[in-house]
């Protein structure tokens, strides 16, 4: 008789797919971050001065990071 044996993972998937959502708003964040620049490098272009770029892509990233690092803390059911 062969004693198959489960594998021992060390998160439940609960954990992964929160760590998976986390690494997508933080990917999110990277996106909302990129851009701005002026095609002419001559030319001196206001747009990375943006809301989106100085508040709102840095805040994302974090959020980010607080979801990955919730994932990682929580705590299995058994």
């Amino acid at each position: 008789m062969e004693n198959k044996q489960k594998p021992d993972f060390l998160f439940e998937s609960i954990n992964y797919k929160i760590l998976l959502i986390g690494l997508a708003v933080i990917g999110l964040g990277f996106i909302l971050m990129s851009g701005g620049g002026s095609d002419d490098p001559k030319v001196f272009s206001d747009a990375i001065f943006n809301f989106q770029r100085i508040r709102l892509a840095p805040t994302v990233v974090l959020i980010g990071f607080g979801i990955t690092i919730y994932s990682i803390f929580k705590k299995s059911k058994q």
